[in-house]
């Protein structure tokens, strides 16, 4: 699907377009894989790792400035929303701000592509959209139904739009191994509750998650990846078992454990090999054998959330990654 097509990616120098950008070049070789963000600095520094590449283009603008995305989507095919303001206490003290981004800039762009004629859209989402207890997490649940809901509103045009959603990205901006890692040197890991625990997810498969959407999507899904949850307090013995502990509280709007589908999803979600789907409610669509296909409908009342998920990620295992992690950085 991807072959010889042009693809755009919101927020494309991010942690997530330094993995998508390479993968997708040599797996699918797109006629043009466009770079939008915001950041000229780091346009710059990305724009070096493909100079002679003319495949790769980037593009200076903002998803809250309409005109710049029309100009930017001009004859692109598929396009992956990755910009967001996502880090939690940035969006707590920073609301007015984060709700431009988020949901502003994803009406924008639902607007944009179905001007321009964009075949299959990909939003990127998280676990705290799911019963939110955070800003940041309100505006992506907002985001996820304006992208759901943009399947209508482009009427009888052919654009459509689904969403992915995971947990916590390892590796990435923001995210907790890096903090620790960094923190390490001061002497302490400063642990917000000892219960805490969290989603675990690759770049590698949070790109995957989105291929296989492209493949896969009617329009309206959210894809939910199978990942393994770990404790706080684990991560951090994995990084350095010798590094104290310090309990310091939650941080604003902070969850003490994680959840992907809460209980009122439940009846519209089935589980394939790899996901879970939940289907909207809207229109029926939930019921509709194409977008059902081989899945299985989950028990009433399923949740999945990074407390209870069965599949636990070892602190060896952590330690194999992040050995990489350290090689590659």
């Amino acid at each position: 699907m991807l072959e010889n097509s042009s693809i755009l990616i919101t927020g494309g120098t991010g942690s997530f377009g330094q993995s998508f950008v390479p993968m997708t070049l040599k797996k699918y070789n797109p006629k043009k894989l466009v770079i939008f963000s915001r950041d000229e600095m780091k346009q710059w520094s990305m724009s070096n790792l493909y100079n002679n590449d003319e495949r790769v283009r980037f593009f200076i603008g903002d998803v809250r400035d309409k005109e710049r995305l029309s100009r930017a989507l001009d004859g692109i095919d598929y396009v992956v929303h990755a910009a967001a303001t996502k880090i939690v206490p940035t969006a707590e003290y920073n609301p007015f701000e984060c709700v431009k981004t988020n949901i502003n800039g994803a009406t924008n762009l639902i607007d944009t592509c179905i001007d321009r004629g964009v075949k299959r859209v990909i939003a990127l989402s998280t676990d705290k959209a799911s019963s939110p207890a955070n800003l940041y997490g309100a505006t992506k649940l907002v985001s996820d139904k304006l992208f759901i809901a943009g399947n209508s509103y482009s009427g009888g045009l052919n654009t459509k739009f689904s969403v992915v959603r995971y947990g916590n990205v390892m590796g990435s901006r923001g995210s907790v191994i890096p903090f620790f890692i960094q923190q390490k040197e001061k002497g302490f890991f400063p642990i917000t509750d000892e219960r805490m625990t969290r989603f675990m997810i690759t770049l590698e498969e949070g790109v995957q998650l989105v291929w296989d959407a492209f493949e896969d999507m009617v329009g309206g899904e959210i894809y939910v990846k199978k990942i393994k949850s770990m404790r706080i307090v684990d991560i951090a013995s994995a990084i350095d078992p010798k590094v104290k502990q310090v309990v310091v509280g939650t941080r604003p709007g902070e969850k003490l454990h994680e959840q992907m589908i809460g209980i009122e999803d439940s009846p519209f979600t089935y589980e394939f090999k790899d996901y879970y789907k939940i289907l909207p409610s809207i229109n029926n669509w939930s019921k509709d054998p194409k977008r059902i296909n081989s899945g299985k409908l989950v028990s009433d009342g399923f949740v999945y959330s990074s407390e209870t998920n069965p599949e636990k990620m070892s602190i060896a295992s952590l330690q194999r990654w992040i050995k990489e992690y350290k090689q590659k950085s």
